[in-house]
């Protein structure tokens, strides 16, 4: 009983963080932001995933998207890299952005893995601690 204990243990150990490669994902964020800097949108829809490509169908209506929506992310002053979390089986990589006002944004990028490698299949703006 403890050796198949200790072999589930190890399993579940296997499908975790461990398996995501940290350093590639958050290379696929920074080439995305990067990106948007120069308001090269066609760069940043590349680091999108499918399922986000199908729903904004083109570069440019991606790119407006992130203009109006997460202005923070199109022109940050810092950038800087949380832990990453695992949430329901999926790779989910904290971001904190400072805009160039200064305020502080923590963003959710949740990362799949694919044929293509590590892609962003959507950013949540997480809530400011207090609020409803």
């Amino acid at each position: 009983m403890r050796r198949a204990f200790a072999i589930l243990f190890l399993g579940l150990g296997l499908t975790g963080p461990a398996l995501a490669d940290p350093g590639a994902i958050r290379t696929v964020i920074k080439d995305q932001i990067a990106a948007f800097e120069r308001d090269d949108f066609e760069e940043a829809f590349t680091h999108a995933s499918p399922t986000i490509r199908q729903i904004f169908r083109t570069p440019d209506r991606f790119g407006e998207m992130v203009q109006q929506g997460y202005p923070m992310v199109w022109r940050p002053e810092e950038v800087r890299f949380l832990d990453m979390e695992e949430r329901a089986g999926r790779f989910c990589q904290p971001v904190m952005i400072r805009d160039g006002q200064g305020a502080l944004h923590i963003l959710d990028y949740e990362m799949i893995d694919g044929e293509a490698g590590w892609k962003i299949d959507g950013v949540r703006l997480r809530k400011p601690a207090g609020a409803v």
